[in-house]
């Protein structure tokens, strides 16, 4: 079995999907490993590790993938990595499907078998797996630590000979994955927190942390929770109720986090022109769903933007990837959990169980086909219900969260 880890061709992509750590454990299950040259030096991991490992370094994408079994990777192959990969190869990745049928086409024809790991259940099994749970906890740390370094003040109270400053006041918007590690990290820098959230369960995670709930709490609030434990879309009028109240509060904050996302759609607005213009001077909003369209007006992916009244929005792109070495060896280790379900370890070759669960929830394309149920053309009622289905199995492995990781 030949296992090929490519480099990513997206600059803004410096996180790796394997680590010395499971370059050693794929060859304890008799794998040979190829790795492109070059391939970890963004996540601080260079050539010669991976061969001390025992992986082979190669020079090019062309010959690290040539006759692999199984290629690993952070992001979709393009078109023209796809070309380069034999028929029946085997490609686990973060997919990013949604809005990319041309993409996931390109990848059928190839004849590529491909699996989207941010499609993985949250189930127990599963939850070693969890790329957009790994993911989103960086996330969730690092807009904490790019918002207090933009605030430019101090995040604790300081009591001094010259007098008290005040604690920073940080307010968190949705609470899953990355929001409660923002709260957490938060809190450890001595930061007054709050948190809102439109699912009900939240409210006792955030008030275990040391923060604060703010929401409004009724009837529609009480059911706005799908089976899978993911945010419903809420209805206009809550919206309204709950941007009323959250105006109020977003006025005296120093700091804003949002994290909301929805699988397969553009990240719903929390904060509006009219909020931002009521902030302080200084004060900072970072939005981890920038990628996504934003959760805050006025956020531009990949930028800073100082708004008139003096706040600042900050939309950095693939925040996981600001924390490449520890972000590559948690997804090296999610990757590697997944693929020893697929190894034989007597023939020591893949022998995927294509009515395994996993298997079923992660395939995106086999034999040349698109076969994941979410992206079935609807070519009639029948077609449009089982897409409809798909979305909603879909809606677990997916999350709060893409590629940047808000949950």
């Amino acid at each position: 079995m030949r296992i090929a880890v490519l480099s990513e061709t997206d600059a803004a992509e410096p996180r790796v999907a394997a680590v010395p750590e499971t370059i050693k454990k794929f060859k304890a299950l008799g794998a040979e490993v190829v790795v492109q040259s070059g391939a970890g030096l963004s996540a601080g991991v260079p050539d010669a590790e991976y061969e001390a490992a025992g992986a082979t370094v190669a020079s090019s994408a062309e010959d690290a993938g040539r006759d692999a079994d199984l290629v690993l990777k952070v992001r979709r192959p393009s078109a023209d990595e796809a070309k380069l990969l034999k028929r029946g190869t085997t490609v686990v990745a973060i997919m990013d499907p949604y809005g990319r049928e041309a993409e996931l086409k390109a990848l059928a024809d190839a004849g590529l078998d491909t699996f989207a790991m941010e499609f993985m259940p949250r189930i127990t099994r599963a939850q070693v797996m969890d790329v957009l749970s790994s993911q989103a906890n960086l996330a969730g740390y690092r807009a904490v630590i790019d918002g207090a370094a933009e605030y430019g003040r101090s995040m604790p109270m300081m009591m001094t000979a010259a007098g008290t400053v005040p604690a920073a006041r940080v307010f968190i918007m949705g609470v899953g994955v990355a929001g409660l590690q923002a709260i957490a990290t938060a809190r450890r820098l001595g930061a007054v927190v709050t948190a809102t959230d439109v699912r009900p369960a939240t409210k006792e995670q955030v008030e275990s942390l040391g923060a604060k709930f703010v929401a409004v709490e009724d009837d529609e609030f009480k059911q706005a929770e799908t089976a899978g434990g993911y945010a419903k879309e809420m209805s206009a009028e809550y919206q309204r109720k709950q941007a009323e109240l959250v105006k109020g509060h977003i006025a005296k904050q120093d700091i804003v986090i949002t994290t909301a996302l929805i699988p397969g759609r553009p990240a719903p607005k929390l904060v509006s022109e009219e909020m931002v213009a009521s902030m302080k001077p200084g004060s900072v909003l970072v939005d981890l769903a920038v990628e996504r369209g934003g959760n805050v007006a006025g956020a531009k992916a990949g930028e800073i933007v100082t708004t008139p009244n003096g706040a600042k929005i900050v939309g950095h792109l693939n925040v996981p990837g600001r924390l490449a070495a520890t972000a590559s060896a948690l997804y090296a280790r999610n990757l590697y959990a997944f693929l020893e379900t697929l190894i034989d370890k007597e023939s020591k070759a893949l022998a995927i169980k294509w009515d395994d669960e996993l298997v079923k929830a992660t395939n995106l394309t086999r034999d040349g086909q698109v076969v994941h149920p979410s992206f079935q053309p609807k070519t009639d009622g029948a077609a449009s219900e089982a897409s409809a289905v798909g979305l909603s199995k879909s809606e677990a492995g997916q999350g709060a969260t893409k590629g940047a990781g808000a949950a």
